[in-house]
């Protein structure tokens, strides 16, 4: 899909880690109507009501990202993967070597469940990386090995702060989906994310879909700011399409 065809309302994924299924619910109830992607992560993974609250949204018509990031041997991933696509989820995160990943591919099956390889999380830096063992790769570097990876086995994108998305984009001919967390507004105040952009910044570097929490969700008028992050976001497919149309 070209980029001046892109609905950036349908590209805006709004994290929903609150503390229980139903602060979770007022917040996607908040938004309703103007957000139709949501993702369910760690925070709610063991939350009483959480399978049947993914099955409520996905019955409501929105759509769900399950960042559970799934690390195993290839078998045991192959039979999560498997129970993730039977609940109807669109995305799913997993993290590992190209046997995890071929494991992950056989478990989706014929299902719509997009993959999506976790390659450095968005609040690590040099040191961080550096830490576990990786002291001879830029971060940078270690993201594009692990997406050429997840390209080479299968996996239908990755998850990669605005910072790589071009980069991502250039070395799979455009085949991975670039899925970017990480999103600070201007004058945001800093946090415990390192590795941030802006949404503009991240969709016309080659973001294909972003994924907001706090900046949305602590808002105190959470439709209202989902609202111009999505503006934003069509603004900049659009200067994206122009761009590669020159």
């Amino acid at each position: 899909m070209e980029a001046s065809a892109v609905s950036a309302k349908e590209r805006l994924i709004v994290a929903l880690d609150s503390k229980d299924i139903p602060a979770a619910r007022d917040t996607v109830e908040r938004l309703d109507g103007v957000v139709q992607f949501f993702k369910i992560g760690l925070v709610l993974q063991l939350a009483p009501g959480a399978e049947e609250f993914i099955r409520e949204l996905i019955g409501r018509g929105n759509r769900v990202f399950l960042d559970y990031k799934y690390y195993d041997i290839a078998e045991t991933i192959k039979k999560a993967v498997a129970r993730a696509a039977g609940l109807g989820v669109s995305f799913l995160t997993i993290h590992g070597s190209s046997n995890v990943i071929r494991g992950a591919v056989a478990g989706r099956g014929e299902s719509n469940l997009k993959l999506l390889t976790v390659t450095v999380l968005t609040n690590m830096d040099q040191a961080d990386i550096a830490e576990m063992g990786y002291t001879q790769h830029s971060v940078e570097q270690l993201v594009v090995f692990r997406a050429a990876k997840a390209l080479e086995a299968g996996c239908d994108g990755v998850i990669a702060s605005g910072l790589e998305a071009e980069k991502i984009k250039r070395i799979s001919g455009n085949r991975l989906l670039v899925v970017t967390p990480g999103i600070r507004p201007d004058g945001y105040p800093e946090d415990d994310q390192k590795r941030t952009v802006t949404a503009r910044r991240a969709i016309e570097a080659g973001a294909d879909y972003l994924v907001v929490g706090r900046p949305i969700t602590s808002h105190a008028n959470p439709p209202n700011i989902a609202e111009q992050m999505i503006a934003e976001m069509q603004e900049a497919f659009a200067a994206r399409h122009q761009t590669a149309a020159i």
